[in-house]
């Protein structure tokens, strides 16, 4: 059976979490100070690793508006959304459409606190505490059913979170994606990427590094062939599965990802 976990609602400063050393990367004030000393340490095997976290959050924002302009999508579930930060997906999202409908999904106990007082004020958009492997509880939240219709397509969002989660053949990102697919209709689009190395040092460093550094919150840096088979059965949109700062620049100057230690991996693929 998937995981149903019984969420802390405590928050520790002293044990760092992957989305407040995220939002430290962009350059957010949520974090505590294990949060950047984890960075710091991070930063002297990976020193990519700013650069990435900067070109994976343009990316989401190039691929909201894609799903939104181009498909038409007016719903979005956002699993591993982390702490709130400038144009997330809901702003995207409703610039092309104001009554688009979007609920965060964090098991991060701050950014249920900082989602949800930014977010009072905005009836479309909801932030739940739940762990992302938790499918049936994320579906069946009174947030979700009040706010996403299952019966019409939806953008199901996994970025940059799978490798937060270890390998397993019911909670593993592989189960979650076959969990989560077979509860959308054709024409839902789903958004997966992540943590990616072919240097297996770098894989086993990182790995080791982070699931120290947060308690055993974290799973493992994967290759390339591991995300390509989340999207087995999906329609994969252009440019296919690649490096995300080449995934539809806005132009021929977009920041890309020169260094190649590790790269954020992954694409958009559409359910048929």
């Amino acid at each position: 059976m998937p995981t149903e976990n019984k969420l802390s609602t405590k928050i520790d400063e002293n044990v760092p979490t992957a989305a407040r050393m995220y939002d430290h990367y962009l350059g957010g004030k949520d974090n505590y100070a294990a949060d950047r000393v984890a960075c710091e340490e991070l930063d002297k095997v990976v020193p990519s690793t700013r650069r990435l976290a900067l070109n994976n959050r343009r990316f989401l924002q190039r691929a909201v508006r894609t799903i939104a302009e181009e498909y038409g999508i007016r719903q979005f579930l956002d699993h591993g959304s982390g702490l709130p930060t400038q144009d997330n997906v809901h702003q995207v999202a409703q610039r092309i459409d104001p009554q688009t409908h979007v609920v965060y999904v964090d098991n991060d106990p701050m950014v249920l606190v900082h989602g949800r007082a930014l977010l009072q004020q905005d009836e479309r958009t909801a932030v739940i505490h739940a762990d992302m492997r938790s499918t049936d509880e994320i579906f069946a939240h009174p947030d979700t059913q009040r706010l996403i219709d299952f019966s019409r397509p939806v953008a199901v969002l996994f970025n940059s979170v799978f490798h937060c989660i270890p390998d397993s053949d019911t909670d593993g990102p592989l189960a979650v994606v076959r969990r989560v697919r077979e509860r959308l209709v054709p024409g839902s689009i789903m958004l997966m990427c992540q943590l990616v190395s072919d240097d297996p040092e770098v894989r086993a460093f990182v790995t080791d590094f982070m699931a120290q550094a947060t308690q055993g919150h974290w799973g493992r840096v994967r290759e390339e062939k591991d995300v390509a088979e989340w999207f087995e059965g999906l329609e994969i949109l252009e440019p296919g599965l690649v490096e995300v700062s080449t995934w539809r620049p806005d132009s021929e100057v977009a920041p890309r990802q020169l260094t190649q230690e590790w790269i954020e991996f992954g694409g958009i693929g559409i359910v048929r």
